[in-house]
């Protein structure tokens, strides 16, 4: 009987030792052996403490997508991250493992359609650290506009995205509105593109306030209304191109602005905004930016990401002086999302 007990505890690992074994398993790609450890009680988050990687992370930078399915299953978090910053889509997305990065967007966007932990996370955040941004001084200094907490709200290097934004948007020419003013670049981007008509919303005192100073209430085609976007909305005609673009404001403050999309958009018309969700995280980043595609599809519109490279905001002399970093990627994917006016015949 001792012979087999002892037979017995040797095929079945404690919990403790399963755990341990888990992260080798995950990285071979030993799908059988993974399930047989996760039934002996394996931790499924168990982080390695020499690389700070979990099982799913080494899974993802190999490529095994069975791996990354079946530990998904057992409750791997998709969002862990290592000391880098990095979490298990970033590894395949790096390594160009295709399979297993679709898995775990697919998982990712699952879990923040339900609970949006990732948004939650970055609100939460920036609420506790400071006063919300309209009550906040702010100061216009060269190539920036920060507020009194020496945060961003926003930057030179921003221009050339604002240029391609304003070119999406007034590719008819018609009637644009923009949402948040801020240094005025794709304002001034907008002008240049002689739009019929130009609605510029801003809600900050003092950003309201240059504006003025700076001749803005004086162009002919230009119309400036002063107020928070949800409480001047009964203000608002519709237009051929809209951008949003406002700071303090998270991701559940842009799905409310789209769910007024249909009724400001013309058909046919163009949206876009700047995307800059969960921007110091290449894979968290690449998950919203699919939230809001399947977002806007369901009330009509279309959505492309063009590619857009920003290295030289990277720079970190760019950065000197500002508290947060609010971008860290090499890529922006600029959405040009329009209203078809097929479909908003069929409707």
């Amino acid at each position: 009987m001792a012979d087999e007990g002892s037979s017995v505890a040797a095929a079945a690992p404690s919990s403790l030792r399963a755990s341990s074994e888990l992260g080798d398993a995950a990285a071979k790609g030993d799908v059988d052996r993974v399930q047989e450890l996760l039934a002996a009680g394996a931790d499924v988050a168990q982080v390695d403490e020499e690389q700070g990687m979990t099982p799913l992370m080494l899974a993802a930078r190999h490529g095994h997508a069975d791996v990354v399915r079946a530990l998904l299953q057992a409750g791997a978090p998709w969002n862990a991250l290592n000391p880098s910053g990095l979490c298990a889509g970033d590894f395949a997305m790096e390594a160009g493992h295709q399979e297993a990065f679709d898995v775990l967007l697919d998982a990712g966007m699952q879990a923040e359609l339900i609970l949006g932990v990732v948004a939650r996370h970055e609100r939460q955040v920036d609420e506790v650290e400071g006063k919300p941004y309209l009550q906040q001084r702010v100061e216009y200094s060269e190539g920036r506009l920060m507020d009194e907490e020496s945060k961003g709200v926003m930057m030179s290097w921003e221009n050339p995205l604002m240029e391609a934004h304003a070119k999406a948007i007034c590719t008819g020419r018609g009637d644009v509105l923009n949402v948040g003013f801020g240094m005025g670049l794709v304002d001034t981007a907008i002008q240049g593109h002689n739009p019929s008509s130009h609605t510029i919303i801003e809600a900050h005192p003092e950003v309201y306030k240059r504006m003025l100073e700076t001749g803005w209430g004086d162009k002919e085609n230009v119309r400036i209304i002063y107020g928070r976007w949800q409480d001047v909305l009964p203000q608002l005609g519709t237009y051929d191109g809209i951008f949003f673009d406002t700071y303090g404001e998270f991701y559940d403050d842009l799905k409310e602005f789209h769910e007024h999309l249909p009724s400001i958009l013309k058909k046919g018309g163009i949206y876009s905004y700047f995307n800059g969700l969960c921007a110091t995280n290449a894979f968290f980043h690449v998950v919203y930016c699919q939230l809001v595609a399947l977002e806007l599809a369901r009330l009509g519109l279309s959505t492309q990401f063009i590619p857009l490279p920003v290295k030289d905001c990277l720079d970190e002399n760019t950065w000197l002086g500002v508290y947060h970093k609010y971008w860290q990627l090499d890529t922006y994917f600029l959405p040009v999302c329009q209203y078809s006016e097929e479909e908003a015949v069929e409707e």
